[in-house]
């Protein structure tokens, strides 16, 4: 044995090669203080060894190496900028120390290898793939950018252009992909990855494979003369400020670093990386996009956990109510693999809801994410019936007819009726207290709440919304099932727009009132969509969603929160509802909508919205537009929090994330309040506190803010 740690190890093979094998404690190998430790360790060891010709590196666990520790990032990144940058540079001057042992290394690279992984194949000579590998440097999805090398040797390896894109979107390559940009040097099959690298490494050894130039084209300046700098560096720019914008700083960075450095050698070059890293790693975006991965990985952990204790397996689907929604739901629950009845009352229903699946299915085959063999699958997955006796072997209903009590109620009794005893029934409302339709069953402890979100296939979050009655088994079992369909379930509790619409309604009446105010509500998008980020402002939001719907929904949350959520005299939303104007859906709401000369889809505000609207148009600063929408929605949430309607900050976090689109650079409605800081946020509210209940805070909010608490404590 060369080196045993608790991450890796080094054991003497014949032929004087050292084989360096990543074997963690837990599922993956990481990066971790640890073993950044261990492999400075390791390094020390090789290098006093005396007989070692060659190190062959690879991982004991199904993935090569997944990157970073994450969780290790908040303590570290609250450090000042002197103590995080002698950290950054201290770990990447390990990485350096490997790749400048005195023999040549390669990697064997299975599964994973992202980030820090990815950095340690590129710091060796060679890099073996094995055809499950996936490579990248994901960092830019943190706010980051790689930190151990990562912009120093992959410009080197396959060329500015090429490792920008790498770096800037932070999408991972297949193993074909990344051999043929140069980033590995061949790919075999799993089962032959070690031998082959143990053979290629011999070549290495025997002076067949030049790996000394390998390693000087790394140290070296890029290969760039003047003019090749500019066009490429100019353009990389252009593509990032047209993708990325300015709420991401990250890749910027990246691209001025790479820019910057493409004339030093390794040691300049790394120093701009490490300086850069340090950058981003204060920046807000950063501490958001972290804090969306940590809050990620909880929400999927907990949803494990629940799925785990999942006693009924769902093999068979039923979806009652074949519009828009219940055939999008008929499709996600197909692709996945389970045969889903769809039943209407009308057979143009039926019609609409096939078509819905085939329309996302065809798309899916013209950008060549889906083969003939899912489609022709998926569309013999889902059964059309206009018959209640279709669904009788069900283990899950879904209902997902028009959002009317009395309808609903009635659909869910004569569906008891039909299912097996131990069938479970959910209805997709986005509104209607849970616990008012379980009074329809004689079961109510079968059933629960599964709200979609629309497009169904695009949003990733299903709220499982638990009633009074409902059992920890049925909980588990739609959890699980919504897994099975590749979303992401939170569980929250009944109430009124249970949490995404509760916390949405404050944030439209905040709006309208606004409006009433004589803000433009073009303006109002504009401001939201390219100062605050979401994806779309307000006023086009509301036309998505359809007047009509948001009118309907109002109506409930006013009955259902009548202290906050009274009904606005004159509401423009309903002024727009009144006059038919639904939206998109019909053509004309706050905008007109059509198409131009080429086809294509056209948005046009309403000379007729601004008429019923009716009041005399006043300026209102970004601040003031962002504080009058944004300070109603964070004190529902806040409410929600506090009343046990969602478990954690972490999972209302994610819960508007996935089902509204919050900015991911902001991280969330609770991490924007804290990046702004408590005790500022309350200062902001109580600016506003005139303006109404919504704009007024709690008395646990006020307390959290005045001791510094954070709603992120661990």
């Amino acid at each position: 044995m060369i080196y045993e740690g608790k991450s890796l190890k080094a054991t003497l093979l014949d032929g004087g090669i050292a084989e360096v094998v990543f074997d963690a404690a837990g599922s993956v190998n990481k990066f971790d203080q640890q073993t950044v430790s261990e492999l400075d360790a390791l390094c020390a060891a090789l290098e006093s060894h005396g007989g070692i010709k060659g190190a062959l590196v690879r991982s004991n666990k199904g993935a090569f190496i997944v990157g970073a520790d994450i969780t290790e990032f908040n303590d570290l990144f609250s450090l000042p900028e002197p103590e995080i940058l002698a950290w950054v540079a201290k770990t990447a001057k390990v990485f350096d120390r490997f790749e400048d042992l005195p023999f040549p290394t390669l990697a064997a690279v299975n599964g994973f290898a992202l980030g820090g992984g990815c950095e340690m194949a590129l710091a060796c000579d060679l890099r073996l793939a094995d055809s499950s590998a996936r490579i990248g440097l994901p960092e830019v999805k943190l706010g980051l950018m790689p930190g151990f090398g990562g912009t120093v040797r992959l410009p080197r390896l396959i060329g500015a252009d090429n490792a920008l894109e790498w770096m800037t979107t932070g999408k991972d390559r297949k193993p074909e992909q990344a051999l043929a940009e140069g980033a590995v040097n061949a790919v075999v099959a799993p089962e032959k990855l070690r031998d082959a690298g143990l053979a290629m490494l011999r070549q290495a050894i025997e002076g067949r494979i030049d790996w000394q130039q390998r390693r000087a084209q790394k140290k070296a300046p890029l290969e760039l003369n003047a003019n090749e700098s500019t066009m490429s560096f100019a353009t990389a720019k252009a593509m990032v400020s047209a993708v990325a914008g300015k709420h991401y700083p990250a890749p910027h960075m990246m691209v001025e670093t790479v820019a910057k450095a493409a004339s030093l050698d390794r040691d300049g070059a790394l120093k701009l990386e490490n300086e850069g890293f340090v950058k981003l790693a204060k920046t807000d975006a950063a501490t958001a996009q972290i804090g969306i991965f940590v809050a990620d990985q909880l929400v999927k952990s907990k949803g494990k956990k629940q799925a785990k204790n999942a006693t009924k397996a769902i093999e068979q689907a039923a979806v009652l109510g074949a519009g828009i929604m219940g055939g999008g739901i008929a499709y996600q629950s197909a692709v996945k693999g389970t045969p889903t009845v769809m039943k209407d009352i009308r057979q143009d229903a039926l019609q609409l809801g096939l078509n819905e699946a085939a329309k996302i299915l065809n798309k899916g085959v013209e950008l060549g994410k889906v083969s003939p063999k899912v489609l022709a699958s998926t569309l013999n997955n889902i059964v059309p019936s206009l018959e209640y006796s279709a669904i009788k072997d069900a283990d899950i209903v879904i209902e997902a007819v028009v959002e009317n009590p009395k309808v609903k109620a009635s659909v869910l009794k004569e569906t008891e009726e039909t299912v097996a005893q131990d069938a479970i029934i959910c209805s997709n409302t986005s509104t209607i207290s849970i616990n008012s339709l379980a009074e329809s069953l004689q079961q109510p402890e079968r059933f629960c709440g599964m709200h979609f979100f629309n497009p169904v296939h695009k949003m990733p979050l299903v709220e499982i919304i638990r009633g009074e009655k409902t059992s920890d088994e049925t909980i588990a079992a739609v959890v699980a099932f919504a897994m099975k369909m590749g979303k992401t379930p939170i569980v929250v509790n009944d109430c009124p727009g249970f949490l995404v619409n509760r916390v949405l309604f404050p944030y439209f009446a905040g709006f309208s009132k606004l409006l009433l105010d004589g803000a433009d509500f073009v303006a109002v998008d504009k401001v939201m969509e390219k100062i605050f980020g979401w994806p779309m402002g307000p006023a086009y939001l509301l036309d998505v969603v359809g007047m009509d719907t948001a009118d309907h929904a109002a109506g409930v949350m006013s009955q259902g929160i009548p202290e906050r959520m009274q009904r606005i005299g004159n509401d423009p939303i309903q002024s727009l509802y009144k006059a038919e104007r639904l939206g998109q859906k019909n053509g004309k709401g706050f905008y007109d909508f059509g198409t131009d000369k080429r086809g294509k889809p056209t948005k046009t505000p309403s000379a007729e919205a601004y008429k019923l609207i009716g009041v005399e148009h006043q300026e209102f600063d970004a601040e003031t537009v962002i504080a009058r929408l944004m300070i109603p929605m964070a004190n529902e949430a806040v409410r929600c929090l506090e009343e046990g309607i969602v478990a954690s900050a972490a999972e209302a976090d994610m819960a508007l994330l996935y089902g509204l689109g919050f900015p991911p650079f902001r991280g969330g409605i609770f991490r924007y309040m804290e990046t702004m800081g408590l005790d500022n946020f309350v200062a902001l509210a109580d600016k506003y506190s005139s303006l109404g209940p919504i704009y007024q805070i709690t008395d646990g909010l006020r307390e959290m803010a005045a001791s510094g608490k954070s709603y992120f404590a661990q």
